[in-house]
């Protein structure tokens, strides 16, 4: 019996698992996914400032955005397929420092052409963490909590997301939104640099207890029909494309329909990003529970009439309560996602098909986003939002002809 209890103290259960809200190497991966977006977070606050430098139309602001987003998501293929063949260390630790490097070549590009291509090395170098990550997050979990644990691996992006309109607001005002980009790229590459090393700490623990994540990564995922994977992963990427579309021109929306100052506007993005703080680890949780299916069509259900109410309320509480809701929204989905499609998919393929995720996901919101920049030009703001959320509907409505009644 002492051994038996001995062995169950030193188990990989209670030094890996969710006993306590953080704990084993989860919140090393939280710093490292703050981190990854402490830097590409930037562009959508920064927008009315760096529209008003270049003097740029709605159409070519969209384009600013799409640059990372359309080079972020055809990153993340070559990022998934290698991460199941050569490790993940690498590719994680390149999606930090090789983001932070891109930050500091826009912080010192002068043309908007340089702007152009230097986002979109970001998106490059960038594209390895978000297929890397979550498998080794899940890993380190029993299957019943991968939900939960990849809710509080959203943590560290919400909090960058949160954080970084914040200290652009600040640092724009001082030193312009160049120095923005400067600022938070050197904490973030020494960062990188710290990371690497402790995971590989982690990796030789790992090795010295085999036990401690073979029985949890093995686990096998049900067999489910392929259809309902891909209905998934097109909800999924979908309501994400047209999301983050939206909240690309969030800050030029309060800035010319309100009158809202540029300081101000990229401040207020941080309203959404908010809920990374404590929303994605109540979703994972949810989905954990309730499982998957039914957590992803509520939010995505929910999502289209909340893009529409952007038309109707005033600045103020009223935008305020919305762009909280549309951040519920957004950290509901993304761990939600990410427990479906590595429950649904073998170990060594995990990282393959997180890769194809994300690809869909950035490259909807690079594609829409120009698109969605071209209808403001043309039609305003009112009927590009009501657009924007009957799209929405829609697929939304179309996929669940194919998940209704699915639970994981």
């Amino acid at each position: 019996m002492k051994a038996s209890k001995s062995k169950e103290q030193g188990s990989p259960v209670k030094k890996f698992g969710l006993r306590l809200p953080f704990s084993g190497v989860l919140p090393l991966f939280v710093l490292a996914h703050f981190s990854h977006h402490l830097v590409n977070a930037l562009p959508v606050p920064l927008l009315p400032m760096i529209r008003s430098d270049f003097a740029l139309s709605y159409t070519r602001s969209g384009f600013i955005i799409s640059a990372f987003s359309l080079s972020y998501g055809i990153g993340q293929l070559p990022a998934g397929w290698l991460a199941d063949r050569i490790g993940s260390r690498i590719l994680i630790t390149i999606g930090i420092c090789g983001v932070a490097l891109a930050g500091l070549l826009v912080g010192l590009s002068q043309t908007y052409i340089m702007l152009i291509v230097f986002l979109a090395l970001m998106g490059v170098l960038g594209g390895g963490y978000h297929p890397a990550s979550p498998p080794l997050v899940a890993a380190s979990v029993e299957p019943k909590n991968r939900g939960r644990a990849l809710g509080f691996h959203m943590i560290g992006g919400g909090a960058s997301f949160f954080l970084a309109p914040l200290i652009a607001a600040a640092t724009a005002t001082a030193w312009g939104w160049r120095g923005s980009f400067i600022a938070l790229a050197i904490p973030a590459m020494l960062f990188g640099i710290v990371f690497y090393i402790l995971l590989g700490r982690w990796a030789d623990m790992k090795r010295a207890e085999p036990t401690v994540l073979s029985s949890y990564s093995q686990t096998l995922p049900t067999p489910r029909p392929v259809r309902h994977l891909v209905s998934f992963i097109i909800l999924s990427t979908v309501s994400g494309a047209v999301t983050m579309s939206v909240i690309s021109f969030i800050p030029l929306f309060v800035v010319d329909r309100f009158g809202v100052s540029e300081g101000a506007a990229a401040a207020l993005i941080a309203v959404i990003y908010s809920a990374g703080l404590w929303v994605s680890p109540l979703g994972g949780y949810l989905s954990d529970r309730l499982g998957r299916v039914p957590v992803m069509l509520v939010v995505c259900f929910i999502a289209g009439p909340v893009i529409y109410l952007l038309n109707l309320v005033p600045y103020g509480l009223g935008i305020g309560v919305v762009l909280v809701i549309i951040g519920i929204i957004t950290y509901i989905r993304m761990p939600t996602a990410e427990a479906y499609i590595i429950s649904q998919t073998s170990e060594h393929r995990r990282s393959t098909v997180l890769g194809i995720y994300y690809f869909g996901s950035m490259e909807g919101t690079g594609l829409l986003t120009p698109l969605l920049g071209y209808l403001i030009d043309q039609y305003g703001f009112y009927l590009s939002f009501t657009i924007a959320g009957v799209t929405l509907v829609a697929v939304t409505l179309l996929c669940a002809l194919f998940l209704w009644g699915k639970s994981d």
